[in-house]
C-alpha cells in the first residue's frame, strides 16, 4: 500500500489517491476532513492579526479530526481529502451561500476578497471530493463517505453529553443501517464510551454530506459524519491511540470487511 501524503503546505489539501476512490469492487470509500488545521495562508495573515485565540480554539479547527481521518484512510485504502487551512477563512463543511461560510474576520467588502478565497480554497476542495464520489458512482460503485470531525466539550456554557457522535440522515436506510452497526461495534469494543447517534448535531444539518446527499441517491451514496469529543484528544497518550483504533476497527466491523469478499452489511 502506498504511503499517504501529509497535507500540502501550499494549498492545505491532500489526496492519498489522486484518481480514484478506494474500495473492493461494489463499494468505494472516501474519507474527508474539512477542519483539519488552523493554518492561515500568508496573503490573509493580516486579517487574523488579532484572532490567535479563536484560531487556537474549536472555532479555528477540529483537533484530532485529521489524525482519525488518516487512520481511517489507511485502513480502508481510501483517498483522504483533507484541509489544514482554518475554517475561519472559509468553512469547507458549509454549503455555498451559507451565511456562516466566512467568519467575522473576513469582511464582505471588497466582494472579490471572499470570491478569491472561495476560488483558491473552497471550490478546489469541494470539487475534489465531488469528483471522487461521482467518478465511483459512474463506475457502478456505491460510495461510503466518512467525514471526520471533532467537537468542543462545552458550547455556550452547555456540556456536551457524548464521547463520540455518528451522524447520518435517518431518512436514508443505508446510512441508518451503517450508523447503527458502527455504534454497536464501537460500544462493544469500548463500553466506557458514550456513543450517540446524530449528536451533537443532527445528521441532516447543513454540511458536506448533506450537500452530497442532494446530488446522489441513497442507493449510490452513504454519507456518515464522525464527531469525536475534543476532551478525548490527547496526542501522545495511549488513551488517544486506543480511541482511534477502536473507532477505525469498529467501522471495519460495521462494514463487514472482516471476511474477504463479503459484501458490506448495510441496505439501500
Amino acid at each position: 500500500m502506498p504511503a499517504r501524503r501529509p497535507p500540502v503546505p501550499g494549498d492545505g489539501v491532500a489526496s492519498a489517491a489522486p484518481d480514484a476512490a478506494g474500495g473492493d469492487g461494489a463499494v468505494a470509500f472516501v474519507v474527508s476532513c474539512e477542519h483539519g488545521g488552523n493554518r492561515v495562508p500568508p496573503r490573509y495573515r493580516e486579517l487574523f492579526a488579532a484572532a490567535q485565540d479563536a484560531l487556537d480554539s474549536h472555532r479555528g479547527y477540529d483537533p484530532g479530526a485529521l489524525a482519525v481521518a488518516r487512520q481511517l484512510a489507511r485502513t480502508l485504502a481510501a483517498p483522504l481529502i483533507a484541509a489544514t487551512t482554518t475554517r475561519l477563512l472559509v468553512d469547507l463543511n458549509r454549503s455555498p451561500g451559507h451565511p456562516k461560510l466566512h467568519s467575522e474576520w473576513i469582511p464582505a467588502s471588497p466582494p472579490d476578497l471572499r470570491a478569491g478565497i472561495r476560488a483558491r480554497h473552497y471550490l478546489p476542495y469541494r470539487r475534489r471530493v465531488e469528483e471522487l464520489v461521482a467518478g465511483a458512482i459512474d463506475r457502478g460503485q456505491r460510495v461510503v463517505h466518512v467525514s471526520s470531525h471533532s467537537f468542543t466539550p462545552v458550547l455556550d456554557g452547555i456540556v456536551r453529553n457524548a464521547d463520540v457522535g455518528i451522524l447520518y440522515d435517518p431518512g436514508r436506510p443505508g446510512e441508518v443501517a451503517l450508523g447503527a452497526r458502527w455504534i454497536a461495534a464501537l460500544q462493544a469494543r469500548a463500553p466506557h464510551l458514550k456513543v450517540r447517534r446524530n449528536y451533537p448535531y443532527t445528521g441532516k444539518s447543513d454540511g458536506f454530506c448533506a450537500w452530497l446527499r442532494r446530488r446522489h441517491t441513497a442507493g449510490d451514496y452513504v454519507g456518515i459524519e464522525l464527531e469525536v469529543n475534543q476532551r478525548l484528544v490527547t496526542p501522545g497518550r495511549a488513551e488517544w491511540r486506543s480511541l482511534r483504533w477502536a473507532i477505525v476497527a469498529s467501522l471495519v466491523e460495521a462494514l463487514g470487511r472482516e471476511e474477504e469478499g463479503r459484501q458490506p452489511a448495510f441496505g439501500t
